[in-house]
């Protein structure tokens, strides 16, 4: 063999060599990375996700869920990418083991814990790294710069990081993409670092509670930047004109920050811009009208103080889908151009001052979706082709001079959802097929001048109708099963109401004044067992109230009838309603009013009628009922007392001994007033026997209360008597002045005027210079707190179950939300708590203890009570920092209390390093499972176990920091009312 024959294959067997030794090398990497893949799964828990990685069920790894490898086999990791896969725990350590490991993406899942440094320093490949979305908290680690020098992408948003962002971060000098958003980062951000990252293309830093400071103009370096966010981050000042270096930016996002001036004329001239939003700020002139940025596809500068008309130019920007100007002070016309771009899909413009007329071709040419242009000064007609392309769901034109008739190409708008043309000068008929609309929800079209009949039948989608102030004509519909609400004043509305209401179950407000109905009101109407609000006033209906009918309907606490033709007698049971206003005037009433209705509040509810009272001294405008039985009764009386002379003689002795008795017992009862807020059938001489201290059941700061039995004879609770009542006697160590008790009188007053079913009644306040005694209802089960807080003493009662704690939080929320948003002025309690919620027999709730005993404290004299009112452990934080308050501070209390009922913890235990609150916060921000917060006597009660946790998280939501992020009562009772599941929990939670 030649030496040239024995080269070649010495080189042959080398080549061999280091192929096999790199095949070897290949397969010893890829078995590495399957066992640093298995001891991943491991330190998870081996959750039935990733129930693929199984080498005996699959022995490729490359093939396992998530998990990526080098191309060319091999088996080399490269990739593991698990979003929204619902891992717990935080990134296990092994996951470093894989060595060629570039992309990481666990985002969309709730792992929590610090930042894992430790885990992913290890990881020196790393480029892409997704942790997005997860519950991770505290602060980075100052050396965030020992992660891979190669990394890239940076995700860490939607997370609870705190403290402030590291420099260091700068330091990974490869950065393409840093997300930071929508954190807890506060201080200061290292904005001259960042903006030496040269590379950089997606910064996100918004929605974190930064100190306030300008928008950098360093990040005018930022070159390369195509999208930038800086929202709800605290900035100040003006937008920089250094900026329009940024000729790369398609996303723009300074919102809802502080800035002022005006938009620099770069933002509408940079090529590349696709989207802009500077929204919620205080930005002002005008914009620029050298309009070159021909990519825009978003642009929102709503919610700002801008002036000036819209830019002729705006009309080339052919691929704007989406433009918001609404609450500004934009002036003048809409372009007609705006009217010709190809992919407008939704204009919000509403809240200015534009005049003129819409654009004739707006909806003609482009997929138009909404049209927003209400509160301005807009005329003319409006353009018949808005519907055009079929695409169009909400026209909400309102407060505005429209005229002409009603656009008939708009009864062809199948897919119109909300329809509101209110107060403008539109006249014609209203297509008859508007109403079957299959998508229609809201028809607000008052204040115009409107024709035509409603037909017998809406669409069951309708659940809001306000066609007031118009000529509509015909009856009223007899089928509307999904309608709330029907406001119908002042039309030419004729006939009879539906003889059959079945089909109109589901309303909440009815209300036809002013109109020409005729007929009687008809007996079906007591299926209406939601109406709140029913007003018939201004008609010609006749006949007689049909007894057992509207005082069936317990939701109703509005009632206007005034101004009819009707006549009778007005039914008992309508004194077993709790109404806020009452209007039975101008008819041809007869008899003597309820006599729960017999009272100051409703003084003048009666009026222009034939009816009297028990008393004609009671506040009621009402004389005292004469003539009848009573005469015959008092007639047979002189006959039997002239026939019995003697036993009259004896009897009026006996009685005129026992009111000396009742005189003396009663320390001096002429010197007490009384102001009745209901019909009663006890004296004040009945109630001051028994206060007496065998009878205190409960003291505080301001006096002591009594359970106060009235003996027999009286009516029942529902009357005003019953046989116990609680008593709350108000003292002060000094008489107290004329003015203050007028003071007190009108508060009490107005306490009185509150009726719910859910709030305790006041029965009457009793008055004297030294006391002042209040009689409420007496709630049998005592305080929502005995039953959650004193298990462990002696005659304590049994646990409540979750059907019963769940309904007295629906009863809570019904009475607070009542308070708040069904008074004529919001009322705000000061002092919800679990003490100050009392049970029925029946354990219904109500809300007790107004803090009605604060109002006899005398600028600077001591209180036992804060000033601010409210009980350690349910007062809200903005107490500290705020002298003003509104309802919110009484949804925070709501959510402590709802925090108690689900796990069975005191609000505020002395023992305890936390209130209940804010133990409930922290507890929430270490995720789930949750199961361990359910107070134990429920806790195993698998069935309402998901409601227990739902009430949990509402309280959690309702006892957030900032007041304008809690919901309403009203939000609040909704989902209270959602909770309710089981069947027979259902029942009791919408008995209302």
């Amino acid at each position: 063999m030649s030496r040239s024959n024995t080269s070649c294959l010495s080189l042959l067997v080398v080549l061999l060599l280091l192929l096999g030794g790199g095949c070897s090398s290949q397969r010893a990497g890829g078995g590495g990375d399957r066992e640093a893949l298995l001891a991943v799964k491991r330190e998870w828990g081996g959750p039935s996700q990733l129930a693929s990685w199984d080498p005996a069920a699959n022995p490729d790894h490359c093939n396992w869920t998530g998990v990526t490898c080098a191309t060319g086999g091999g088996g080399v990791v490269t990739g593991i990418i698990l979003p929204r896969f619902n891992l717990t725990g935080s990134v296990p350590a092994p996951v470093c083991s894989l060595k060629s490991l570039a992309r990481l993406d666990l985002s969309y899942n709730n792992l929590t814990g610090a930042f894992p440094a430790a885990a992913l320093h290890a990881c020196a490949g790393l480029s892409f790294l997704d942790l997005s979305n997860n519950q991770f908290s505290g602060a980075l680690p100052r050396d965030i710069d020992g992660l891979s020098p190669a990394m890239e992408h940076l995700n860490l948003s939607v997370n609870g990081f705190d403290g402030e962002v590291p420099p260091a971060v700068a330091r990974l000098t490869a950065l393409k993409s840093l997300l930071l958003d929508t954190n807890r980062f506060a201080g200061a951000y290292p904005a001259a670092e960042i903006s030496n990252l040269a590379g950089l293309k997606v910064l996100t830093l918004a929605d974190n509670l930064f100190a306030p400071a300008p928008v950098p103009a360093e990040f005018a370096k930022l070159t390369n930047l195509t999208y930038l966010w800086m929202d709800k981050m605290d900035l100040t000042g003006e937008i920089p004109e250094a900026f329009s270096s940024l000729t790369e930016l398609t996303v723009f996002s300074l919102a809802s920050n502080k800035l002022t001036g005006s938009i620099p004329a770069w933002v509408l001239q940079h090529a590349n811009l696709q989207n802009i939003y500077l929204y919620n700020n205080s930005l002002s002139g005008e914009l620029a009208s050298n309009v070159t940025a021909t990519s825009l596809v978003e642009f929102d500068v709503s919610t700002n103080q801008l002036t000036g008309e819209i830019p002729e130019a705006f009309g080339d920007l052919k691929n704007l889908t989406f433009l918001a100007l609404y609450s500004n002070k934009f002036t003048g016309a809409i372009p007609a151009t705006v009217g010709l771009l190809p992919r407008l899909r939704d204009i919000r413009i509403q809240d200015n001052q534009f005049s003129g007329e819409l654009p004739p071709e707006l909806g003609k040419h482009c997929p138009l979706a909404n049209l927003d242009v209400g509160n301005n000064d807009l005329s003319g007609q409006l353009p018949e082709g808005l519907c055009a392309s079929g695409t169009l769901y909400n026209i909400d034109a309102f407060n505005n001079s429209f005229s002409g008739e009603f656009p008939a190409k708009f009864g062809d708008c199948v897919t119109i959802n909300n329809l509101m043309l209110s107060n403008n000068r539109l006249s014609g008929d209203v297509p008859a097929k508007v109403w079957s609309f299959p998508k229609l929800t809201t028809v607000m079209i008052q204040n115009n001048s409107f024709t035509g009949t409603l037909p017998s039948e809406i669409s069951s989608k309708i659940s809001r109708i306000e066609m007031g102030n118009n000529m509509f004509s015909g009856s009223v519909p007899t089928s509307a099963t999904g309608l709330l609400t029907f406001l119908a004043e002042n039309n030419r509305l004729d006939g009879e109401l539906p003889s059959d209401m079945s089909k109109l179950s589901n309303l909440t407000d009815f209300s036809v004044p002013g109109n020409r109905i005729t007929g009687s009101i008809p007996p079906s109407i007591e299926l209406l067992q939601k109406l709140n609000s029913l007003n018939l006033s201004g008609n010609q209906i006749s006949g007689t109230i049909p007894p057992g009918r509207i005082g069936m309907l317990r939701a109703l606490t509005i009632l206007d009838l005034s101004g009819n033709e009707l006549t009778g007698d007005i039914p008992s049971d309508m004194g077993q309603l709790h109404f806020s206003s009452l209007n039975m005037s101008l008819n041809q009433f007869t008899g003597e009013v309820p006599p729960s209705l017999q009272i100051p509040a409703y003084s003048r509810s009666f009026l222009g009628n034939h009816l009297c009272a028990s008393a004609a001294d009671w506040g009621t405008n009402l004389p005292a009922c004469r003539g009848g039985a009573r005469d015959e009764l008092s007639r047979v009386l002189i006959i039997l007392f002239s026939l019995f002379g003697v036993v009259v003689l004896i009897g009026s002795i006996g009685i005129a001994w026992l009111l000396f008795r009742r005189r003396k017992e009663s320390h001096e009862v002429t010197d007490w007033k009384v102001t009745a807020f209901t019909e009663l059938d006890f004296a004040e001489s009945d109630v001051l026997r028994g206060i007496r201290e065998e009878n205190v059941i409960g003291s505080g700061g301001s006096g002591k209360v009594y359970r106060i039995h009235l003996g027999t004879g009286g009516r029942d609770e529902e009357s005003g008597g019953g046989r116990m009542v609680a008593v709350k006697r108000i003292w002060n160590s000094r008489k107290v002045d004329e003015k203050l008790d007028k003071e007190f009188e009108s508060e009490v007053k107005v306490l009185g005027s509150i009726r719910h079913n859910n709030i305790v009644k006041l029965l009457c306040c009793i008055s004297s210079q030294e006391a002042k005694l209040l009689v409420y209802e007496y709630m049998e089960n005592g305080s929502l707190d005995r039953w959650l807080h004193h298990r462990g003493r002696e005659g304590a009662p049994a646990p409540l179950d979750w059907p019963t704690r769940l309904a007295i939080a629906v009863d809570a929320a019904r009475g607070l939300s009542y308070m708040h948003h069904g008074c004529g002025q919001p009322i705000v309690h000061r002092d919800v708590k679990s003490s100050n919620i009392l049970l029925g027999p029946d354990f219904q709730a109500k809300i007790a203890d107004f803090g009605l005993a604060r109002m006899l404290a005398k600028a600077g004299e001591p209180e036992s009570v804060s000033a601010i009112g409210g009980t350690f452990g349910y007062m809200p934080p903005e107490y500290g920092y705020m002298s003003r308050v509104s309802e919110k501070v009484d949804v925070y209390s709501f959510g402590v209390v709802l925090l108690e009922l689900a796990t069975g913890k005191v609000a505020n235990d002395s023992g305890a390093e936390l209130c209940l609150a804010e133990w409930a916060w922290r507890r929430y921000q270490e995720g789930p499972p949750f199961n361990d917060v359910a107070d134990v006597e429920v806790r195993d009660d698998t069935a309402c176990l998901q409601d227990v946790l739902s009430v949990f998280t509402l309280g959690v939501i309702c006892t957030g920091e900032e007041p304008q992020a809690r919901p309403s009562m009203k939000d609040v009772l909704h989902q209270l009312v959602r909770c309710c599941r089981v069947p027979a929990e259902a029942e009791t939670c919408r008995v209302e």
